[in-house]
């Protein structure tokens, strides 16, 4: 049996760490909620995780001075308190969680956090500001979904935003035995009463299980273990490029312009 891997937190000893001092940081976030009716309500840390510890082997392999960070399982799910065991944490929350991670590592010489996000509902832009103001580091967040673009639109006619044809073929091919397709729905929408708060430029968050009746948005009908793998392979092959880059830089460089 392979021994503990010094760029996985969980795994690694202290005599690892001291010796393989890490310089950046990659801190898997996603969300529990409910996702369809056939994906398991930790669908978005599944995701996030999975990609954030295959980005970070093989960039561990290209010599990236990384650490793989546990799972943050707990998201903003404000409009979805009404589904059971569905978990909210409030801005204030993560913006506490984010400030003292990120201040733990800087205390320890590691400045560069990337964030590899499994959920729509986590909007970090505002948050990596104030923590990076407040302690100087550099912080990177990797938004699953939009990874790989091209790769999305050859793959997926329709990915869906929440539990369609691409989060359900990623599960297919991460865990699953965990998917229920007899179960799944459609992911029909409702729309808005009110059709000009839809406008391009006009936002309001969805009520979600008034809008989107079997939790899903987008259908999964057509998903597939093979799609969700090549949609995986690239985004880990894009996100393990960005991280020994991030992991070679100095101050000066880039990405400290």
């Amino acid at each position: 049996m392979p021994g503990p891997r010094s760029h996985v937190l969980h795994e690694a000893t202290y005599r690892q760490l001291r010796d393989h001092r890490p310089t950046v940081a990659v801190l898997p976030w996603g969300a529990t909620e409910a996702h369809g009716w056939h994906l398991p309500h930790g669908t978005d840390v599944i995701e996030a995780t999975s990609l954030a510890e295959a980005a970070v082997d093989r960039a561990a392999t290209q010599g990236a001075k990384v650490i793989l960070l546990p799972a943050i399982p707990f998201g903003n799910n404000a409009q979805q308190q009404d589904q059971v065991a569905t978990i909210h944490v409030s801005t204030t929350t993560a913006l506490a969680i984010l400030r003292d991670v990120t201040s733990s590592l800087m205390r320890q010489g590691i400045d560069r956090l990337v964030i590899v996000n499994g959920h729509g509902g986590n909007a970090f832009a505002p948050l990596v500001r104030d923590v990076m103001l407040e302690t100087g580091a550099t912080i990177v967040v990797v938004n699953l979904w939009q990874l790989c673009p091209e790769v999305m639109k050859t793959v997926f006619r329709d990915p869906g935003d929440h539990a369609g044809d691409l989060e359900t073929s990623l599960m297919l091919h991460l865990a699953g035995d965990w998917v229920d397709m007899e179960q799944a729905g459609d992911g029909r929408a409702i729309p808005f009463a009110i059709s000009e708060i839809t406008q391009p430029g006009v936002w309001t968050p969805r009520p979600w299980s008034t809008t989107h009746p079997d939790t899903g948005s987008g259908d999964p009908r057509q998903a597939t273990r093979d799609k969700g793998r090549v949609f995986f392979e690239a985004a880990v092959a894009a996100v393990a490029t960005m991280l020994v880059a991030f992991s070679r830089a100095t101050k000066g460089e880039s990405p400290y312009l």
